[in-house]
Formats: C-alpha cells, sequence, structure tokens
C-alpha cells in the first residue's frame, strides 16, 4: 500500500483510478485499508477543488417559484406587495429580516442562502 497526497490532478485521476480496482476489497484487509484512505483523500481535494458555492438569493427564490410552480403574485403574500416582489426580483429591493424569515418558512430557502450578498 503506498498512499500519498493528492495535490494535482493527475494525483485525484491516478487515486479514483486506484480505488476502482479495490473498491470491493475483503473487509479488514490491506486494501481495504488503502480504499478507506483513498476515499478520505479524495474527497477531501474534491471539497478544496470541486466545491459549489451557494446560489444567490435571488436566482434561488426563482428556482424554488419554478419548482412549486408559484407566480410573482403568488409571492407576493408572503414578501408584500407585487410591486414589491418584482423589486426584489429585480435585484432593485433588498430583503429584509422578515421576508428572509417568511421566505424560509413558505418556500423553505435556507436562511443561509438567503442573507447572502447580492
Amino acid at each position: 500500500m503506498k498512499i500519498k497526497a493528492i495535490k494535482t490532478e493527475k494525483d485525484y485521476q491516478q487515486a479514483l483510478k486506484r480505488l476502482e480496482q479495490i473498491f470491493h476489497a475483503k473487509e479488514d484487509t490491506s486494501e481495504s485499508d488503502e480504499a478507506d484512505i483513498l476515499v478520505i483523500l479524495i474527497e477531501k481535494y474534491e471539497e478544496q477543488h470541486d466545491s459549489i458555492g451557494m446560489p444567490d438569493p435571488i436566482e434561488a427564490i426563482k428556482f424554488r417559484m419554478e419548482q412549486m410552480g408559484m407566480k410573482q403574485k403568488d409571492l407576493a403574500e408572503v414578501v408584500g406587495f407585487t410591486s414589491r416582489v418584482s423589486e426584489i426580483l429585480n435585484k432593485k429591493r433588498k430583503l429584509t429580516l422578515k421576508m428572509i424569515r417568511e421566505l424560509h418558512n413558505k418556500l423553505n430557502i435556507p436562511t443561509e442562502v438567503l442573507i447572502q450578498e447580492y
């Protein structure tokens, strides 16, 4: 078992290839231990290089509205007036704390997404 840190894309591809070869190793063998370590190293590399940031708050609202089949008038029931909805969706008005709470409760959008700057 020769384990090394994954520092480059080439190292990453080699680790994936090796993991594929030993993935179904019998429990309590050196290959199963190697597989466990490779999984940790691969996950760490992916977190550092392939992490996906949080979505834009307004895009998250639009996406959730689409998922729920909501129109702007439906969102007005959550955040107030229809004109306010338009201003929010066009990024001309910031979300208030009350709006964030309502959007979280009614649309189930995580608050950490809604409180971001945009």
